[in-house]
């Protein structure tokens, strides 16, 4: 049951990331399905298919949040950003030319 929602989470997750560019959605259709018929003949108490779930549940959280697709018009890119699509606040670039310390340590230091 588990691996049919997370099936139908790639599929939903692919039409949300691609929607326009039919020929990119097939292409991510085609491979979800084929990587499913691959482990279709595992018996369900085989111990590769729980972490095949999971990644198939994290990669359709990807598609779904973290990608954006880019339309050229013109001389310029016109990015399709949709509901769903996460939008950050910044803080990282805000830090960026900072001395940034995790724990006392920066991030280039020998522990």
């Amino acid at each position: 049951m588990a691996a049919l929602q997370a099936y139908r989470n790639l599929l939903r997750a692919t039409r949300i990331a691609f929607d326009g560019d039919t020929r990119v959605l097939n292409a991510a259709r085609q491979q979800i399905r084929q990587g499913f018929r691959d482990k279709a003949s595992l018996p369900a108490s085989d111990p590769s298919i729980q972490p095949a779930i999971q990644h198939a549940e994290e990669v359709a959280r990807f598609l779904k949040t973290n990608l954006v697709q880019g339309k050229l018009e013109g001389d310029k890119y016109k990015l399709r950003i949709h509901e769903y699509t996460e939008r950050g606040d910044n803080n990282s670039i805000k830090l960026a030319n900072k001395n940034v310390k995790v724990d006392g340590v920066k991030c280039c230091s020998e522990r």
